[in-house]
């Protein structure tokens, strides 16, 4: 699934392509991936509207139109957006197939095609007056300049769960994922499996400015391509080159040597350097 810099990396690149361009009319091929309104209503709202702002919370992309509504777009774990050109004018249909994974299309006023595919049809797409309604729940930014390591220390304080289950708790802090969840453990030196009210200050501090750092370096990146994620220029992101633990369950660590271990906490696969994280 993607996470914060995968998102932070679509929403930076979709600005250039979509800003100020019109929807002239939208198609919905699978209803359920609109979440909300109906997918009629969604139709008609989205039509004659244009593209104006770009942002992201946690990992909700953030497409405001014109009509101060919000497109707010969760990929989870196959969804994509693509812009294509159209073919020219009596051109065969032929010419821009739509298979059976692309769910909705955006028809633009530059005869060019916004489309939304996902194999798996977990994504989903609301359009909404009040961005809260979907996001409003969700932590603050890691990323954000009032995310300081008190901020992180009073989220974790007295918490019995593991520290890897409340960096992924949403509700806790927003677009840490799985990857960066294990990356950030590994470089502030905490074992995934200890309890978040178990660290002492001086820990928090190294997992705040891990989280951070991880974060930035994978914006920097365009992302980690592990399996579906590639930006909307189709190339691939970058930052599974630097991966210290994700996915190396068995190689040896590149700090110590010592064999990267793996367990599954929070339902999710985890990955740590015993030595290292002791």
């Amino acid at each position: 699934m993607p996470e914060l810099p995968e998102v932070e990396t679509y929403v930076r690149a979709l600005k250039p392509l979509l800003k100020g361009k019109t929807i002239l009319s939208a198609e919905v091929h699978w209803p359920r991936t609109i979440a909300a309104p109906d997918a009629d209503r969604f139709t008609d709202l989205v039509r004659g509207r244009s593209f104006s702002s770009f942002g992201r919370r946690g990992k909700y992309m953030l497409l405001g139109l014109d009509s101060a509504e919000t497109l707010i777009v969760h990929l989870r774990m196959t969804g994509e957006l693509r812009l294509l050109p159209l073919p020219a004018p009596g051109a065969s249909a032929a010419d821009a197939p739509v298979d059976k994974h692309t769910h909705v299309l955006f028809n633009l006023d530059t005869r060019e095609q916004l489309r939304y595919r996902d194999t798996r049809k977990f994504g989903r797409i609301w359009l909404v007056e009040n961005t809260s309604e979907v996001v409003g729940k969700l932590g603050p930014e890691p990323l954000d300049d009032a995310f300081v390591p008190q901020t992180l220390a009073q989220t974790l304080a007295g918490r019995k769960a593991n520290v890897k289950a409340l960096l992924l708790n949403q509700s806790l802090l927003a677009g840490v994922g799985n990857i960066y969840a294990d990356e950030s453990l590994f470089r502030a030196r905490i074992d995934p499996r200890r309890a978040g009210g178990s660290l002492a200050l001086e820990e928090i501090e190294r997992l705040h400015l891990a989280l951070r750092d991880v974060l930035l370096e994978g914006i920097e990146a365009q992302g980690s391509s592990v399996q579906n994620y590639a930006p909307p220029t189709g190339a691939k992101g970058g930052f599974q080159d630097k991966f210290q633990v994700f996915r190396r369950s068995g190689e040896p660590c590149f700090t110590c040597g010592t064999s990267i271990s793996r367990t599954v906490l929070a339902q999710r696969s985890t990955h740590f350097c015993p030595a290292c994280q002791s």
